[in-house]
């Protein structure tokens, strides 16, 4: 016998914001939805009057969900670490190798659920994680098993490293992998666990972790496999000037370039990061498809640079936002992280090139006004930029026929005070806290402020004895 069906109505939203194709702002909007997938968006008055779930939520704006699409979730337990807290990327990364490999499958637990309760309680109802560090135990499977216990879409990878430091490498030997091994736990990742059909919560990319960890073999065998069962390709690239120098010495060319030489230029690929490129690689990007995550608060806190973000859109780049680790993040703040992405944006027009435009005119100049990111341009990095980066035409707007994910705010949250001339541009400008309520497939996750699926005291008081044992750990 089949399930029943399970309806969900959401009405009289102070401002329902679509990111349809016509980008509608619907005064008094709301939703119906069917099983997760909506049926009907507008004016309250045209949509249903009953259902299964009803949420009314007058003196809210509600959005999209948001998606993240470069994450680490089990850095969540090495947050804030002193000896990470002032150094660039390489430096930031030898901190927490063995920190990261020395984690139990217990661990990843509370800090996948630590993670995603984060971000669901600022707007995320998407996220995927870059998962690359499998020792003592770990598997995906400890990550793809607490997604499912919070109820967040999920996309995760099995990512590698396999290239140490006695190979050339910058992590340790005791914490990569063989590539044969690699290789066999990927193929058991997709076949157990990917999902390609409309409206999935779960799928599964492969992501090599960076050119300085993994070698060119690996890289391409990676590329062959994911292209043989239809999964995304993903790693880190052009990060930091570390990183480019590395490529330069060992292959002889740029990050993006080596990308090419080893075919993974493709719009099934995207990089996380890439802030050091030239407008020959942007186009690049552009002809091949490839997509950019931009992640400027781990970006800013490691010095790694600024991504050319208005540059990436203007070349047709498809670019997405990503919280990035929280242990070079220090939050898993989703809407923290499209207003950081709006304010980086505006402080890259007042530098000089190389990092600003190549211009004389001051930012006061009416010439410069395209320059400036808007607060709907940093919403659309984070809703719909993010589900083109995955690949996803299902998530990024509320439409019929795509997945009923989104989150409200309270208009009377002390934030928004003064600031309500606009409502949807405050959720940027005035920096609200928490989200009143996160849905994901038509499935509250937070509700009223808090999150719902599960106990959330427990799971921090359980995952900050993880996190103390990681910190008292030597390097």
């Amino acid at each position: 016998m089949n399930p029943p069906d399970r309806t969900l109505l959401v009405r009289n939203a102070t401002v329902l914001v679509t990111m349809d194709g016509a980008r509608r702002e619907i005064a008094g909007g709301g939703l119906f939805a069917r099983n997760g997938i909506i049926e009907a968006v507008g004016p309250s008055e045209t949509l249903p009057t009953t259902a299964d779930r009803i949420l009314d939520l007058d003196g809210h704006v509600v959005l999209p969900g948001l998606v993240n699409c470069h994450h680490h979730l089990d850095q969540t337990l090495t947050r804030n670490l002193p000896v990470a807290q002032n150094v660039n990327l390489f430096r930031w990364l030898t901190a927490h190798y063995r920190r990261w490999a020395a984690r139990t499958p217990e661990a990843s637990r509370t800090a996948t659920l630590a993670g995603l309760a984060e971000l669901a309680l600022t707007g995320c109802t998407t996220c995927f994680d870059h998962a690359y560090v499998f020792r003592n135990g770990c598997t995906v499977d400890d990550q793809i098993a607490a997604a499912r216990e919070i109820g967040l879409r999920f996309m995760v990878s099995r990512g590698s490293m396999s290239l140490g430091q006695s190979r050339g490498g910058l992590p340790p030997d005791d914490c990569v992998e063989r590539e044969d091994d690699i290789l066999a736990d990927s193929e058991r990742v997709i076949a157990r666990y990917h999902d390609a059909a409309p409206g999935s919560l779960l799928q599964i990319a492969l992501a090599p972790c960076s050119p300085f960890s993994v070698t060119p073999e690996l890289m391409r065998d990676s590329a062959a496999l994911a292209r043989a069962k239809g999964v995304r390709l993903h790693t880190h690239l052009a990060e930091t000037i570390d990183e480019e120098r590395f490529t330069l010495a060992r292959f002889g060319k740029r990050p993006v370039a080596y990308m090419e030489e080893l075919g993974w230029l493709g719009d099934d690929v995207w990089f996380a990061h890439a802030v050091h490129v030239n407008a020959h690689e942007i186009g690049c990007f552009a002809s091949a498809g490839v997509g950019v995550c931009h992640c400027p608060s781990s970006n800013m806190r490691l010095a790694s640079g600024i991504a050319p973000v208005k540059a990436y859109r203007r070349a047709g780049v498809k670019v997405g936002l990503g919280v990035d680790g929280s242990a070079s993040n220090d939050g898993n703040n989703m809407l923290g992280e499209a207003r950081q992405a709006l304010l980086l944006a505006r402080l890259q027009i007042s530098l000089r090139p190389p990092e600003g435009p190549d211009t004389t005119l001051s930012t006061s100049d009416p010439a410069r006004d395209a320059e400036w990111m808007t607060a709907r341009e940093a919403l659309e990095l984070a809703t719909l930029g993010g589900a083109a980066v995955l690949g996803r035409s299902d998530i990024g707007a509320l439409e019929v026929g795509k997945c009923a994910d989104f989150f409200a705010l309270r208009l009377d949250d002390v934030a928004f005070a003064g600031g309500l001339s606009d409502p949807v541009a405050a959720a940027l400008f005035c920096t609200p806290g928490r989200a009143a309520f996160t849905v994901v497939h038509g499935r509250p996750i937070v509700a009223h402020g808090e999150v719902v699926t599960i106990d959330l005291a427990a799971v921090v008081a359980e995952h900050n004895q993880h996190a103390a044992r990681l910190a008292a750990l030597s390097e």
